[in-house]
């Protein structure tokens, strides 16, 4: 099989940004602005997903109390600020959340559900793709944990880990899924080819992500704000010609922190500060994508 035909290549042809047809934001807005809150469940009889205390000798323990503690204390204490931080600027998220969360973070989804986020699927558990033994099942628990919470089926997805494997689209899709954040390979949505149709790829970052700057990285805690900003007025300049998508990928137990939680929202407060931008979550951009193009 050739590339091009393969698995992944096959979901989408190439097309510059240049030379693709037209998307106008409402009101001629340059910058379409959404943040992803990442809520996860962390087992504590197994691995963490992520360490801040490397293991003592080099040898893995388990229990991992104090990374599993870390992480924890963003779900205590760190998800409450981003609650603050948005709420007190009228900005809502897209709450990725496990499908297990809704039970062990139940107070913490009431407070997403009822600031009026916007939840997508993120995995049941804390686990990449690759490693769950029936990926249909996972996705179909997940996606029935948030329809029973909140009333409705959560039209996004978001990888554990951003992960896929060669069907993970096909399945997402055949479970009525109409968007993820995996692919994160444009400033625009652009469109996916499953099986049984059409999903569509929402700009999701890598870089503008705390797991990236903080958790492996190890940027100094103001770097959020300080690449955030960059990755705005670039994105703004260039709206000036096309619109653009910008995503910002927080989690509580590393943005949440008292040392990080400030540069989070001076980043808001500077893209606050310019006309022509819309602060949307996840289904909106989608909703605005669709409107924009053939898609049906």
């Amino acid at each position: 099989m050739t590339e091009v035909g393969n698995s992944i290549r096959g979901r989408l042809p190439y097309a510059s940004i240049h030379n693709r047809p037209p998307l106008k934001l409402p009101g001629n807005a340059r910058v379409a602005v959404w943040t992803i809150v990442n809520v996860e469940h962390w087992s504590p009889t197994g691995p963490m997903p992520r360490m801040v205390v490397p293991p003592p000798m080099g040898q893995p323990l388990l229990p991992d109390v104090p990374n599993w503690a870390w992480h924890e204390y963003g779900m205590r204490v760190g998800f409450w600020r981003f609650i603050e931080a948005l709420g007190s600027r009228k900005l809502k998220a897209t709450f990725a959340v496990n499908g297990s969360c809704i039970e062990i973070y139940r107070e913490a989804c009431q407070a997403a559900k009822d600031a009026g986020w916007d939840f997508m699927g993120h995995g049941f558990v804390q686990k990449p793709m690759h490693k769950v033994a029936d990926q249909q099942a996972a996705i179909a628990d997940t996606i029935k944990a948030i329809k029973d919470f909140t009333g409705k089926a959560p039209r996004g997805w978001e990888g554990p880990g951003l992960t896929e494997t060669d069907e993970t689209l096909d399945i997402l899709a055949e479970a009525g899924i109409e968007y993820v954040a995996d692919w994160v390979l444009d400033d625009q949505p652009v469109t996916l080819n499953t099986r049984v149709g059409e999903i569509v790829s929402v700009p999701y970052p890598v870089e503008i992500n705390d797991v990236v700057m903080s958790a492996i990285q190890h940027q100094p805690s103001d770097e959020i704000y300080r690449r955030g900003k960059d990755q705005f007025d670039r994105l703004y300049l260039d709206g000036a010609k096309t619109p653009r998508v910008m995503a910002i990928s927080i989690h509580p137990y590393l943005t949440g922190v008292p040392h990080r939680i400030k540069y989070l929202e001076m980043l808001y407060d500077h893209i606050l500060g310019h006309k022509d931008v819309v602060i949307w979550t996840g289904a909106e951009i989608l909703d605005w994508y669709r409107s924009q193009t053939a898609i049906k």
